[in-house]
């Protein structure tokens, strides 16, 4: 198992709600895990418990218990766990610093004492996942929004690390850019077999690549399951505080509503309502 979390609940210093509250799930290696639900729920929350930044870093009230990778990140430093759990967070801004693009990603490779020959081995092997080898030289500064997310993304992947969060990735992109990185982080997590975990809000561009939806409301799991039966029991329920997929929506009002039917992916709908792709 990959991460278990039991009874996980934290309340940040000085606040009066709780911002998650009795939290347990397990996630297994090699899943690509969605969690999604409104600004505010949780789920960043959540990832910072994950790598230790809480309660290390972020004071308050702390219950229960989380393991990752056979590691306990509340008792474990930040530095080791980082070479576990890769994060990168929403503003790729915050972890770019350095004067090249070559730099930012060698960075944390260094200061782990690597030989050079290793680092450059991983250097490369980042960027071709990336595909970012043009950007090698460039300052991080002058790239755009989409560039800087995945030189991001490349700083983290160059830790090799068995899990990789991301916490609202695609939320400064652009529809079709956010589906070409996360189509990209789908083969890169069958490929190399690592364990994903991300936040997102638009559902169509992330649930084909998904094996789990996680839903958080008000610092809660209110639905986990395999994505199809998710998005079919939150709309049966008539749930709205997620943008669920919208051709799922179109399926369920048109009366495609079959547990096992209701399509999740364009293909999908296509293929239920006008037989193309059977």
């Amino acid at each position: 198992m990959a991460i278990e979390v039991s009874n996980l609940s934290f309340r940040y210093a000085g606040a009066t709600q709780w911002a998650l509250r009795n939290i347990s799930l397990s996630i297994e290696e090699g899943e690509f895990a969605v969690f999604t639900g409104a600004t505010g729920c949780g789920k960043s929350t959540l990832f910072k418990c994950l790598i230790g930044l809480i309660p290390q870093m972020y004071p308050g009230e702390y219950l229960g218990r989380v393991v990752v990778d056979g590691l306990d990140p509340a008792q474990t430093p930040v530095s080791r766990m980082a070479q576990k759990v890769g994060m990168v967070f929403q503003n790729p801004d915050n972890q770019l610093f350095a004067l090249t693009v070559e730099n930012d990603v060698a960075f944390a490779l260094e200061n782990l004492g690597l030989e050079r020959a290793e680092i450059e081995r991983r250097i490369s092997k980042a960027f071709k996942m990336m595909g970012i080898e043009d950007l090698r030289k460039r300052s991080p500064f002058e790239l755009s929004g989409g560039q800087k997310q995945r030189v991001a993304i490349a700083s983290i992947l160059a830790l090799e690390p068995d899990i990789l969060i991301l916490d609202e990735p695609t939320s400064s992109l652009d529809g079709a850019t956010a589906k070409k990185l996360l189509e990209e982080l789908g083969e890169i997590r069958r490929r190399e077999g690592i364990t994903v975990l991300i936040s997102e809000h638009r559902l169509d561009l992330v649930v084909r690549e998904a094996t789990r939806l996680i839903v958080i409301e008000e610092g809660q799991i209110v639905a986990d399951g395999e994505p199809r039966e998710v998005v079919h029991d939150l709309l049966e329920d008539g749930y709205e505080k997620v943008e669920l997929p919208k051709l799922s929506r179109l399926a369920w009002m048109l009366g495609l509503r079959g547990a096992d039917s209701i399509p999740v992916t364009r293909e999908e709908f296509v293929e239920r309502f006008l037989g193309v792709g059977k």
